[in-house]
């Protein structure tokens, strides 16, 4: 690893000592620059933001037809923002501390379709994908009411096309159900481990699913490689696809919105704190672009990642980004957050991130159980365990002292903490019912 053995590595990066431990800790990015410049090296704008918009726009017709809980939005795929003032005192009890500010959940688990944030990136490429192949075969002209797409005659020419995905499931979910809708043929390569719920509904939509040996990264791997073959199959690449990162940026113009129905102010003196899960990067990182485009250097993310699969503190800290996996360093890889299951991170959002990200923080399995069923107690909401990592993000912030007076946190009254849940609307009750059930257990 770039010449350097472990021991070499942890010397100068301490981190990583805590993270081979597999025990909780925080880190700080020391290489952020201003938004605005370390932006302007990204070779992506708000202006791809823009279009990205203005596409799931011209598909909201499609949407409602095809998707009848969507009609009363008249197809737009979003999720509320939600005060948790319950939850804010219960994490307030557990961790004997006080929380200034505002406490807000951003519920992409409630998002339509598919129940996770992956509505968001996974469909808005399956859309774009199927723009092209309508505008090349004359079903539309870019002006039209785009709900003909849902016809038979549309279904008939997608069906000569293939859609291919690697996934650990919510990606999977979303690709395969609004795949399957056009009529593409639907392949998603999984981990043999892959919750096998998640298997059942996609082939219950009609989904070929095929199961790998390995993780998460050797599943990506053997789509990308079998799609290659095929030049009627489109490989949704979840670590390489600039179409799943402007689908997920997307959602940081409509937060903008919704924190102004709720008269939130962000700048200077009200800075906005946002927390949320990570596993390969993508969904994380295109929202995080969004934001920073948005609100500038008033707008801190952080990564929250599992103990056991730290992968993109350990690319970022390092510089090494797809480079390295958390297996050179001895980690494991087992984790019941089975979305953030994932080893060696994307060099392409890494890299994107380095001078953008604040920090990332890792949660025990066992903390996520514990906020789980704290958050279904508390404010009678309920997600899946990778959807509570980001919940300990304001505990570990304002416990982080020095941190608050290097970026002029002091005044943490004037904060808002967004905590973004990212799936569980998909999740079977009876399985929900055993997460909550460890959760209190776990609880005592």
């Amino acid at each position: 690893m770039n010449g350097l053995t472990i021991n070499k590595w942890c010397l100068r990066y301490p981190v990583l000592t805590e993270l081979m431990a597999y025990r909780e800790t925080i880190w700080f990015n020391p290489a952020t620059e201003e938004a605005r410049a370390a932006l302007a090296k990204t070779g992506l704008g708000q202006g791809d933001i823009d279009a990205a918009a203005d596409r799931l726009e011209r598909f909201r017709p499609f949407i409602a037809t095809a998707f009848p809980e969507t009609l009363a939005e008249g197809g737009l795929i979003e999720s509320p923002l939600l005060p948790i003032p319950h939850m804010q005192a219960a994490l307030e009890k557990k961790f004997r501390l006080q929380l200034p500010g505002r406490l807000l959940l951003k519920c992409d688990n409630l998002l339509p379709i598919s129940g996770s944030i992956k509505a968001r990136g996974g469909i808005y490429e399956v859309l774009k994908y199927a723009e092209e192949i309508a505008l090349a075969s004359g079903l539309v002209h870019g002006e039209e009411d785009y709900s003909v797409l849902a016809d038979d005659k549309a279904r008939a020419v997608f069906a000569s096309y293939r859609i291919a995905v690697g996934s650990t499931g919510n990606l999977g979910l979303s690709i395969g159900i609004i795949g399957a809708r056009f009529g593409f043929k639907v392949t998603v390569h999984m981990s043999a481990e892959a919750r096998k719920w998640k298997k059942e509904l996609l082939r219950s939509h009609g989904v070929e699913v095929v199961e790998h040996q390995g993780d998460y990264s050797q599943a990506v791997a053997e789509g990308r490689k079998q799609a290659a073959n095929d030049p009627q199959c489109h490989f949704v690449d979840d670590e390489n696809s600039t179409d799943l990162f402007l689908g997920y940026a997307v959602a940081a113009g409509r937060l903008q919105r919704q924190l102004a129905d709720l008269a939130i102010p962000v700048d200077g003196d009200h800075p906005l704190l946002v927390y949320l899960p990570c596993g390969v990067g993508g969904g994380p990182g295109g929202i995080t672009f969004g934001l920073k485009h948005i609100f500038g250097n008033n707008v801190h993310c952080f990564f929250a990642e599992p103990t056991h699969a730290p992968c993109m503190l350990l690319g970022l800290c390092t510089g090494l980004h797809d480079a390295v996996s958390i297996r050179d360093f001895g980690l494991n890889n087992e984790t019941a957050a089975d979305g953030l299951a994932v080893s060696r991170p994307s060099g392409f959002i890494g890299k994107i991130m380095a001078p953008l990200i604040d920090g990332v923080f890792t949660v025990s399995d066992e903390e996520m159980f514990r906020l789980l069923s704290l958050l279904a107690d508390s404010e009678e909401i309920r997600m899946e365990p990778s959807a509570l990592a980001g919940m300990a993000g304001p505990v570990r912030i304002q416990q982080a002292t020095a941190y608050q007076q290097e970026k002029g946190l002091q005044t943490m009254g004037n904060t808002t903490h967004i905590i973004w849940g990212t799936g569980g609307r998909m999740v079977p009750e009876v399985e929900m019912i055993g997460y909550y059930r460890r959760g209190k257990e776990l609880a005592g």
